[in-house]
C-alpha cells in the first residue's frame, strides 16, 4: 500500500508557463474523476488569477469541477502559517506560537533562513499527500496533488532540503518527518515535470535540472515543451524566400493589386525570414530535448489569453503526464 497519494511536481524556468501547465495538469487529473489538490508555494497567487477566483488563503478551497465528477482544490502554502501549524501539531504550542507570531519571531524564522522556509513548505505538501479520510487503511483525501514548484534553478535544493535537516537532527519528530519527506520525494508516487520553451537558455536549464534531480534520485517525469509556435510557411514559400525568388520587389505589385500598400512588402519579407529563423531554432532545440531521454509533451502557443477554456484545451494534451504515476 502506498504511503502517499501521487505527487506531480511542476517546475520550469521563469517565463516558461509552469503555473499554467500545473493548472492544466490539475484539470486533466480532475477530468478522470479524481479529487486533486493544486498547491503553490511562492506567494504569487498565480492559481487564483488563472481560475479567476479571489486570492487563495492558507486553506484548501474548491476552484473547479469537471463533468466527470472530479474536483480541483487549491492551496497557497504560507511558510509562517505552516510553522504555526507545525508548532501546534508536534509541540502543542498553539497559544504560545501565536504569541511568538505577535513578537515577529515567526516572520524572522521563515525569512532569515531560506532552508527553514523550504522545510515548512515541503512539510505541508507532505502532510496533504499522506492525509487519509479515516484510519490508515482508508483512502487518501486527495487522489493526486499537483505542486506549482519553485523554478528549475532551485528545484533540486527545494525538494531535497529535508536531507540536510535529517542529517543535522539527531532524533525526534523533526528528523523522523524529514526522513519521511525524502522517502516520499524519491518514491514512485512522485514525478517532477520540467516545463521549457524552445530557446537555448530554458532548454539548457531543463537539461541541468534533469541531471541534478537524477543525481539526487528524485524521479523525473515529462519534459513539457510549452508555447510551441506553428509553422506558418509552406516548404515552397520557404524555398522561394531562401533562394531570393520571393523578394519585396515581387511581393509589392501583388499587395498593390489587392489594395494594400506596396511599401509593406519589405516588412512582410523580413517577417518571413524571421519566422524561418524561429522555426530553425525550435527544430534545433527539439532535437536537443529528444536526446535527454525523457518523454515529452508539446503544448501550442495559444493566440488568446489563458482562461479556463484555454486551460481545458491544454489539459487534453497533458494526458500522458496523468499516467506517469500509477
Amino acid at each position: 500500500m502506498a504511503n502517499s497519494t501521487p505527487l506531480h511536481v511542476v517546475t520550469g524556468k521563469g517565463g516558461t508557463g509552469k503555473t499554467t501547465v500545473a493548472a492544466a495538469l490539475a484539470l486533466a487529473l480532475a477530468g478522470e474523476g479524481r479529487n486533486v489538490l493544486l498547491c503553490e508555494v511562492e506567494g504569487r497567487q498565480g492559481i487564483s488569477q488563472l481560475f479567476d477566483v479571489p486570492p487563495l488563503p492558507y486553506e484548501e478551497r474548491r476552484i473547479a469541477t469537471s463533468d466527470s465528477g472530479g474536483h480541483v482544490y487549491a492551496l497557497a502554502v504560507d511558510a509562517e502559517a505552516a510553522l504555526l501549524e507545525y508548532l501546534q501539531m508536534y509541540y502543542r504550542l498553539g497559544r504560545a506560537g501565536r504569541a511568538l507570531d505577535r513578537f515577529g519571531v515567526i516572520d524572522f524564522a521563515t525569512t532569515i533562513a531560506p532552508g527553514v522556509r523550504d522545510v515548512l513548505l515541503t512539510g505541508k505538501i507532505y502532510e496533504a499527500a499522506r492525509r487519509r479520510k479515516g484510519d490508515k487503511s482508508s483512502p487518501f483525501v486527495y487522489d493526486a496533488i499537483v505542486l506549482d514548484a519553485p523554478p528549475t534553478g532551485r528545484i533540486t535544493r527545494f525538494l531535497g532540503v529535508n536531507d540536510d535537516v535529517a542529517g543535522l537532527a539527531k532524533m525526534g519528530p523533526i528528523k523522523t518527518q524529514s526522513e519521511s519527506i525524502m522517502t516520499m520525494m524519491r518514491g514512485p508516487q512522485t514525478a517532477v515535470h520540467l516545463v521549457t520553451v524552445l530557446e537555448e537558455m530554458p532548454v539548457q536549464e531543463t537539461l541541468d535540472g534533469i541531471a541534478e534531480l537524477t543525481s539526487e534520485q528524485i524521479p523525473v517525469g515529462h519534459v513539457v515543451v510549452n508555447l510551441v509556435r506553428p509553422n506558418l510557411l509552406s516548404e515552397s514559400t520557404v524555398a522561394a524566400l531562401q533562394s531570393k525568388k520571393l523578394t519585396a520587389a515581387a511581393v509589392g505589385p501583388v499587395l498593390d493589386q489587392v489594395g494594400l500598400p506596396a511599401t509593406a512588402a519589405e516588412m512582410l519579407v523580413a517577417d518571413g525570414f524571421g519566422h524561418i529563423a524561429r522555426q530553425d531554432l525550435q527544430d534545433e532545440q527539439l532535437q536537443i530535448i529528444a536526446g535527454c531521454g525523457q518523454p515529452k509533451v508539446e503544448l501550442p502557443l495559444l493566440s488568446e489569453n489563458i482562461d479556463i477554456g484555454a486551460l481545458q484545451e491544454l489539459a487534453t494534451l497533458l494526458a500522458p503526464l496523468v499516467g506517469d504515476i500509477k
